[in-house]
């Protein structure tokens, strides 16, 4: 892997926070057999990642037969995309979500339908889709990335800004404008803690400002009988929150259904994307938070979620997850620092958030 001189230099630094009594170099990597003063294991771990990461290296530490060992190797080189592809993106996304705004004060779902391009050029929709669906949605999908990119930061984690994913309004029924948004890591999460900081400082963010916006946009619906629904033939299903924030700010007769605003239905998809982000699997935030407390248990947790949604009208989400994110999430660099108490308080919570916003069949025809 290095040079002597280079093997040397590294040695130096890794003996600055671990002692070691052997070196084992081969083409992959160093590795160190150390002894480590558990009291200051964190700390002393995550001076010596950062001192390793400006040197283009990276450690990881594992416990293996009884030995501690620190493996050294080379940090692999991503090329980071320049800002204007964020923006480029940020641009389109808006004006995919200012197009689906338009259409649903018009009271259409699809640029396909007739009369949907009509819709769309109408300048009085254009800005009420702005106002009254895009803004909201894009600002709990911002805000919830930005969490993520903050708590990055603050751990100096190097991670890009938000690459937002624009979809047209064009599928026949249900459109939101966006597949959401996601950052991007530039190097691993170095600890437990990190893991859960990063992992939970989205939900929890998007989570508070879909509260707010989803309590204005019911607000604005309106009360409708549930007979006039029968013309739409499809209805959204209802998480366990939108449920109580209905009943406590409308009063619903029987036999009455809501007719969500562009606004409520902004909340409506910020507490679902909440909600599918939680999810204990892969590297979604969920999968961030479960490894970091559960350990190599997480994929216990992650196999029992996925069985569940089969069963559900995520049965294909199931398989995106199977196929494509993988069950099991990677552990970080230092896996042996314990999580503490707060965290486990605050994974509680995220497992709680995951049952009040999950709506198992999101979309259902109606049968009258």
């Amino acid at each position: 892997m290095q040079e002597s001189v280079d093997l040397e230099r590294i040695k130096s630094w890794v003996g600055l926070y671990f002692p070691f009594y052997d070196v084992c170099a081969d083409g992959e990597g160093i590795t160190f057999f150390c002894r480590i003063d558990r009291s200051r294991l964190e700390e002393n771990f995550e001076s010596l990642r950062v001192l390793l990461s400006s040197h283009g290296l990276i450690p990881i530490i594992r416990e293996e037969s009884g030995e501690t060992m620190i493996h050294v190797i080379r940090k692999i080189k991503r090329k980071a995309l320049p800002i204007y592809v964020n923006l480029i993106l940020l641009v389109a996304t808006l004006i995919t979500t200012i197009l689906t705004g338009a259409l649903l004060v018009g009271g259409q779902s699809s640029i396909l339908e007739k009369g949907g391009l009509k819709t769309i050029t109408d300048p009085n929709n254009l800005i009420e889709g702005f106002l009254l669906f895009s803004l909201p949605l894009l600002t709990i999908l911002g805000v919830h990335e930005m969490a993520h990119y903050y708590a990055s930061k603050f751990h100096n984690i190097k991670a890009s800004l938000p690459f937002f994913i624009p979809v047209p309004p064009i599928m026949p029924g249900l459109n939101i404008g966006t597949f959401g948004a996601l950052i991007s890591s530039r190097e691993p999460l170095s600890n437990r803690k990190i893991l859960f900081d990063v992992g939970i400082s989205g939900p929890l963010a998007g989570f508070l400002v879909a509260i707010p916006i989803t309590m204005i946009g019911i607000a604005q619906s309106s009360v409708i009988p549930i007979e006039s629904l029968g013309k739409e033939g499809y209805a959204l299903g209802e998480s366990l929150l939108f449920y109580i924030l209905c009943k406590l700010i409308l009063n619903i007769p029987l036999h009455h259904a809501v007719r969500l605003s562009p606004t409520a239905f902004a909340g409506w998809v910020g507490l679902l994307v909440t909600a599918i982000n939680l999810f204990p699997v892969g590297q979604l935030d969920g999968g961030h938070i479960a490894r970091a407390v559960l350990g190599e248990r997480q994929k216990y947790i992650g196999w029992a979620s996925v069985l569940a949604l089969i069963f559900t009208g995520w049965w294909f989400f199931a398989l995106f997850v199977l196929l494509v994110l993988g069950i099991y999430h990677p552990p970080p660099l230092n896996d042996i620092s314990p999580i503490d108490n707060k965290r486990k308080l605050l994974f509680l919570l995220a497992i709680i958030i995951l049952i009040l916003c999950f709506v198992p069949f999101p979309v259902y025809p109606i049968s009258t």
